[in-house]
């Protein structure tokens, strides 16, 4: 049995915990805990190259702004290769009160990578006593991004979709939601009214671009980003529509100045069966409408 780091201190923290220092729990793990974090030579024995189709992978997730903060929305199938691994992943997890992740990509990398940013923003407030902003959040999810640049390069990428909610001025200035999307080198991205990531990304933009306007309800936003999600399914075989047989929708989030919130199941479920319906007398679903 290896020796604790706790023992001789009877169930007491060591001194790490009471030296000042950066405000980042991802670079206190690294000055005291190291192997806590997966290093290369962890994770791939050396000259080892994976084959990508071995891991499950996550497609697709698509976030758009509306008239009261942002939505985030993500089918539910992960693949390896031409076998579905999974048919109800959850890719979309709140990070904070008013921010939320979703991924694609290597599906076990990108569970790790939400769960420790999620302790990042949690850490970084309880030693600041406030809240990071909504670019700095943006900023440090980068920086995780590019400590996966060896994996990434190797087909074992992750690419984040981070939206969150940013409370007015407090002087008349109303909140409003954003958007940032991420290359696999960490290059940050603010994306304006609506942004999808995945092997379906191309089929649910060319989606929004026609369903997109400002000042979406929240009804008319959950709609078009199961449109969106329909079409990269019926393009993308990666990509898995509502499955109602199985009782499978879309996870779709809100992000308000209320904070996050997760659609209720019956919601997601009757906006899909609603969208389905329709499309059966319209197979490709609908055309934009005037500006």
């Amino acid at each position: 049995m290896t020796e604790s780091r706790f023992d001789g201190l009877g169930g007491r923290l060591g001194g790490e915990f009471f030296t000042p220092g950066s405000s980042s729990f991802t670079e206190f793990l690294a000055a005291h805990r190291p192997e806590l974090l997966h290093r290369d030579d962890q994770f791939l024995p050396p000259g080892t190259r994976p084959d990508p189709d071995r891991f499950p992978h996550g497609t697709t997730v698509l976030a758009l702004t509306y008239r009261d903060g942002v939505l985030l929305a993500g089918d539910r199938r992960a693949t390896m290769g031409n076998l579905i691994a999974q048919r109800d992943l959850e890719k979309v997890h709140p990070a904070d009160e008013y921010t939320a992740v979703a991924f694609a990509g290597s599906v076990g990398m990108a569970l790790d990578m939400v769960k420790l940013f999620q302790v990042e923003l949690t850490h970084f407030e309880k030693i600041e006593g406030a809240a990071m902003s909504l670019r700095a959040k943006a900023t440090r999810l980068a920086a995780m991004i590019r400590q996966n640049l060896d994996q990434a390069m190797q087909g074992l990428a992750v690419v984040p979709l981070l939206a969150g909610y940013e409370p007015g001025d407090g002087e008349g200035g109303s909140g409003r939601g954003r958007i940032f999307g991420y290359d696999v080198v960490g290059g940050t991205y603010e994306k304006f009214g609506f942004h999808a990531e995945g092997s379906g990304s191309p089929y649910a933009r060319g989606a929004l671009k026609k369903l997109y306007r400002e000042n979406l309800s929240r009804r008319e936003a959950a709609l078009a980003a199961l449109q969106a999600l329909y079409d990269a399914a019926d393009d993308d075989s990666a990509t898995g529509g509502p499955d109602i047989g199985r009782r499978i929708f879309p996870i779709v989030s809100v992000i308000t100045e209320e904070g996050f919130e997760r659609l209720p199941e019956e919601e997601t479920a009757e906006l899909s069966h609603e969208m389905v319906e329709a499309r059966r007398n319209q197979p490709d679903g609908p055309t934009a409408q005037p500006r």
